[in-house]
């Protein structure tokens, strides 16, 4: 398994823009896809966006196409989520995930790998 630790969370007024990181160690960062979850109060966990190991192909939960932006540095092994128009709705801790393989999905379950979770906030 790789290690991962978010961080980048933080109180941020709605409409404003926030980019998440996920930095990856222990592991062969190159042979993992690499994914955003988030889970808001009393909600489930929730797929947020993915990314392939190769840094193709990324996909998102269709509400936030558009707005969030996943990558992959394999220079630094980290992931980002850029969030922007971000709205109260956003509010949530965000986790990145990583599952060994070339393909990423939207199931929680698929993944072995999980960071401690970054809080972001939106709120006036």
């Amino acid at each position: 398994q790789v290690q991962l630790v978010e961080s980048g969370g933080e109180l941020v007024q709605p409409g404003g823009r926030l980019t998440l990181s996920c930095a990856a160690s222990g592991g062969a960062f190159g042979l993992y896809a690499m994914a955003w979850f988030r889970q808001a109060p009393g909600k489930e966990r929730e797929f947020a966006a993915a990314i392939t190991l190769k840094g193709g192909a990324p996909y998102y939960q269709g509400s936030l196409k558009g707005r969030f932006t996943i990558s992959r540095d394999s220079a630094t092994n980290t992931v980002y989520l850029q969030m922007d128009n971000l709205n109260p709705e956003d509010t949530a801790a965000y986790y990145c995930a990583a599952t060994p393989g070339p393909a990423a999905t939207m199931m929680v379950s698929d993944y072995d790998s999980w960071g401690q979770g970054t809080q972001v906030t939106v709120s006036s």
